[in-house]
């Protein structure tokens, strides 16, 4: 098949199109090189397959250009990848987060309706589109906290609350691209994704936390090194989702579609991959050697203190589930981050 990855030097991006190329798929890789460790990923790319992928520096803001490449490619699939990701960015400048995650979301459906209705859609949205979920009873314990109704973690049927900017422009473009399937019968899948990390995740201090953290560990070798910060008191729990765990997603909805198009699915490690950050930082400590140590800052707002998805729904559908565990997943995860940093 003739994939499109928008996003595609990105860490998901990357990571997918490595896995297509090497399985002899048709690879079209897009991307607009403006995030941190992009040209490294495309770099990267090129050592592996030289001229096996076709590689277009374009941004999906601009419509003429995206309904142009996906006119002339003849695409089977375009997995949207493409996504302004952090929240504090989303906060100071709310505009370019509408335009890049809803406006840029919509571009692609609307080019894919007019000139390539069967193209498979598949979408990377957030757990974030559900809120705060501070309305679910959440109850503190020693090193993290708990939701004790939802034992299995979250599902699909959670009630929508596009809380903060980051969350509502993920949240419109989710809700499109599952309507062009309802409206116009394209073939979308939802992926509302917990959080990811892996190798090719050049991390910051605002997204890619296992991997920011995976820097920090690394870092307090030096005992003068300066210490970090979280936000929170650092018990907030979320589900981790190996990247090898991710790809496997997105080719196992395509080779389903016709159980798959027009859904949406809560995609993350599920309750045996959770961590909180106390919980993680005893296993940086553990593999590393190195103790952590940070000061607090306040809550972010909207921050969830527990997200753990169900992925039950996933399993049925399409049979798939986790495989890589997070203790294995966070050793792969500081390993490779010490070659980054080395590099």
């Amino acid at each position: 098949m003739k994939w499109l990855i928008t996003g595609g030097c990105g860490f998901i991006g990357s990571n997918l199109a490595n896995v297509l190329i090497k399985d002899k798929e048709d690879v079209v890789v897009l991307d607009n090189l403006s995030r941190v460790g992009s040209e490294k990923n495309l770099a990267w790319l090129r050592s592996l397959f030289g001229n096996q992928f076709e590689f277009i520096q374009a941004d999906t803001r601009d419509y003429e250009n995206i309904s142009q490449i996906i006119k002339e490619h003849r695409l089977d699939v375009i997995a949207q990848l493409a996504g302004q990701v952090a929240m504090t960015t989303s906060l100071k400048d709310p505009r370019l987060d509408f335009e890049i995650n809803a406006l840029g979301t919509f571009n692609i459906l609307e080019a894919v309706r007019l000139f390539s209705p069967t193209t498979k859609v598949l979408f990377s949205s957030t757990n974030k589109v559900y809120g705060s979920l501070d309305w679910i009873q959440s109850i503190e314990e020693k090193t993290r906290y708990i939701n004790p109704d939802f034992p299995k973690g979250l599902d699909e049927a959670i009630p929508l609350d596009g809380y903060s900017p980051y969350g509502c422009s993920k949240l419109a473009a989710d809700q499109y691209v599952r309507d062009y399937y309802r409206m116009y019968q394209i073939p979308t899948v939802v992926f509302r994704h917990s959080s990811m990390y892996g190798g090719r995740q050049f991390a910051t201090y605002d997204q890619g936390w296992i991997g920011w953290f995976c820097q920090k560990s690394l870092e307090m070798v030096n005992p003068h090194a300066d210490s970090f910060t979280i936000s929170g008191d650092g018990k907030q729990v979320r589900d981790v989702l190996h990247a090898q765990d991710l790809v496997s997603v997105y080719r196992m909805a395509v080779a389903q579609i016709e159980k798959t198009a027009g859904k949406i699915y809560n995609i993350g490690g599920g309750m045996e991959n959770s961590l909180s950050l106390l919980e993680l930082f005893s296993l940086l400590e553990k593999y590393s050697g190195n103790l952590m140590r940070y000061s607090q800052l306040d809550w972010r707002p909207g921050d969830q203190k527990v997200f753990v998805a169900d992925t039950s729904l996933a399993l049925k559908d399409f049979g798939w589930q986790p495989k890589v565990k997070k203790e294995i997943g966070i050793q792969q995860m500081l390993s490779w981050a010490h070659e980054a940093l080395n590099a």
